[in-house]
C-alpha cells in the first residue's frame, strides 16, 4: 500500500522552477503515438514477449497507479509468466506482508502445510491481494513449479512490507519451538514486550512517542541478532524455513521503528518502509544465489524513482526504485503503469469496506492526458536513454501524475491523489491502458470445489 490516507499533495514544489506548468509541445501525444508499442490484451500469449527487452536485467519492478485495477495485474501476471518461463526468474517479490505472502509461497511451491496457520490476507485492504487476477497468476505459478522436479528452479512468492507483526511474532515463535526449544522461550520474554500492542501495533508508537524511547527496540533487535548468530546450526535443519523465520525478525525489528517514528511525522517512516522492502529485496537474492533473478510489483510511487518526483525532491524521500537503480544500476528496469479512466476497487477512509470507485478523467495538465491524447488503447513507451531521445526530451519536464492507493477521494483528486514527476527519468519504461476497471475482490469465502485443502484462501 502507499500509505494509510490518500497520496500526499500538499508541501508540492516544482522539481524544475524554470519550467513549472510549461505548456508540452503540441506535438507530444504525436510523439507518443510514434514512440508507442501496441499492446494486445494481457491474455493474450504475444503481450508477455514484448517485454523480453528487459528479460537480460537482474530485477524487473512492475508497478501499478492504483491497488485496485484488473489491468495492471493481468498485465504483470502476463508478463511474470514470460520471465519466470522463458528466461528463468525465480523471485516474485510483492508489496505484500511477509507472513501472509509465505502461506502463499508455501502453496505454489508445493511445501508443507503449516497446521494453525490463519488465512492470509485478512487484514485491511483484503482485496490488495485477495482478487481474481491475482489468483489466477498464483494458480499458474503452483502448476508451472509443479512441472519441475528441482525444488531451487522452482519460483517463489514473497512479501516485501513491513506490516503485520503479529504474523511476524507468531511465525518466529512457531519456528524456534519447533528447532529449538529453549530459544523459544528466550524470544518469547523478548517479545513480550510488544504483547500490549501486537493486535494494533500503531498504538505501541503512540506509547512509545509519550514515554519518550522506544522500550522495545533492544529486545527485538537482540531476538534477530540471535537467529543470524545460529544460522548455520538452523540452515542445516531447513533453509527455506530460516529464511522465513530470519525475515520475519527482520520484519518485527522494522516495524518496532516503524511505528514508533511514524508519529513523528516527516519522511522517515515512508524511507525506513521503502529501504526495508529494499533489503528484503537484497535478502531474498543472496538467499536464492547469485544467478537469481527477480520481479517486484509494487505501486508506482515505490518503484518509479523518487529522485524524480516531487517525494524526493520536496519531501525528501527514497523508495525500491531508487534504491534499487542505486545498488544495481544497469541491471534494473522500472516500469511503470498508468491510465486514463474508469473504474477501480478502494475505499474512503482506512479501514472502511471497498468501493467500486468511477475512475475520473485524467486531469490536462498530466502525463497520463498526453497518453490519452495519443489515441491508442494500450501500448507501451520505451523510455530508456538512446531510445526515442525526441519523446525523452518531451517528456522531461515535470507534469502531474496521478497516484491511487487503496484510499480514492475522486472529490478531492487533484490534491490527495497527484504528484509532480518527470516521467522520462522517472521509469526505464512506461506500460498505457487508457480504460481499465476494477479488479474483482474474492471476499471471505471457502475454496472452490476440488481445490485442495491446504488452498491458501481459504478459511
Amino acid at each position: 500500500m502507499t500509505d494509510r490516507v490518500a497520496h500526499p499533495g500538499r508541501g508540492r514544489r516544482a522539481l524544475c522552477t524554470e519550467a513549472r506548468w510549461r505548456r508540452p509541445p503540441f506535438d507530444t501525444p504525436g510523439l507518443i503515438a510514434a514512440a508507442a508499442i501496441p499492446l494486445p490484451e494481457p491474455k493474450d500469449p504475444e503481450f508477455g514477449p514484448l517485454f523480453d527487452r528487459f528479460a537480460d536485467r537482474r530485477i524487473v519492478l512492475l508497478g501499478e497507479s492504483s491497488h485496485g485495477t484488473a489491468e495492471f495485474y493481468q498485465a504483470r501476471a502476463a508478463i511474470t509468466r514470460r520471465l519466470v518461463e522463458a528466461h528463468g526468474f525465480t523471485i516474485v517479490a510483492a508489496e505484500a506482508d511477509w507472513p501472509d505472502a509465505a502461506a502463499i509461497d508455501r502453496y505454489v511451491r508445493h511445501r508443507p502445510f503449516e497446521a494453525g496457520s490463519p488465512p492470509p490476507f485478512q487484514r485491511f485492504p483484503t482485496w490488495m491481494w485477495r482478487n481474481l487476477e491475482f489468483e489466477t497468476f498464483m494458480e499458474w505459478l503452483r502448476r508451472h513449479n509443479g512441472r519441475l522436479a528441482e525444488h531451487d528452479a522452482r519460483a517463489g512468492f514473497y512479501g516485501l512490507d513491513i506490516y503485520n507483526m503479529n504474523a511476524s511474532v507468531a511465525a518466529v515463535l512457531q519456528y524456534l519451538d519447533r528447532v529449538d526449544p529453549a530459544a523459544a522461550a528466550v524470544a518469547r520474554t523478548r517479545y513480550g514486550c510488544l504483547t500490549p500492542w501486537q493486535s494494533d501495533p500503531a498504538t505501541y508508537g503512540r506509547a512509545a512517542l509519550a514515554s519518550g524511547f522506544g522500550k522495545c527496540e533492544g529486545e527485538v533487535v537482540d531476538q534477530l541478532r540471535d537467529l543470524l548468530e545460529r544460522r548455520l546450526e538452523y540452515v542445516a535443519q531447513d533453509g527455506d524455513s530460516f529464511l522465513d523465520a530470519t525475515q520475519n525478525a527482520r520484519l518485527v525489528a522494522a516495524a518496532e521503528r516503524y511505528y514508533r517514528v511514524m508519529y513523528y511525522g516527516g519522511a522517515e517512516s515512508w524511507n525506513l518502509r521503502d529501504t526495508h522492502m529494499f533489503e528484503t529485496l537484497g535478502h531474498l537474492l543472496e538467499a536464492r544465489g547469485p544467478q537469481a533473478r527477480a520481479v517486484v510489483w509494487a505501486h508506482n510511487s515505490h518503484i518509479g524513482d523518487a529522485r524524480y518526483t516531487d517525494m524526493g525532491a520536496a519531501r525528501g524521500q527514497l523508495n525500491i526504485g531508487q534504491l534499487c537503480r542505486q545498488r544495481w544500476g544497469d541491471q534494473v528496469a522500472l516500469v511503470g503503469f498508468g491510465t486514463h479512466a474508469g473504474t477501480v476497487a478502494a475505499a474512503t477512509d482506512w479501514d472502511d469496506e471497498v468501493e467500486i470507485k468511477r475512475v475520473r478523467p485524467s486531469l490536462a495538465e498530466s502525463s497520463e492526458r498526453l497518453c490519452h491524447d495519443a489515441a491508442i488503447g494500450r501500448f507501451l513507451l520505451d523510455l530508456r536513454p538512446g531510445v526515442n531521445e525526441q519523446l525523452r526530451r518531451a517528456l522531461m519536464q515535470p507534469r502531474l501524475q496521478r497516484f491511487i492507493g487503496v484510499i480514492y477521494r475522486p472529490e478531492s483528486e487533484r490534491l490527495s491523489h497527484y504528484s509532480e514527476t518527470i516521467l522520462a527519468r522517472q521509469y526505464d519504461a512506461f506500460a498505457w491502458f487508457d480504460q481499465t476497471s476494477a479488479v474483482t475482490p474474492l471476499g471471505d469465502q471457502h475454496p472452490r470445489p476440488g481445490a485442495p485443502d491446504t488452498y491458501p484462501f481459504g478459511l
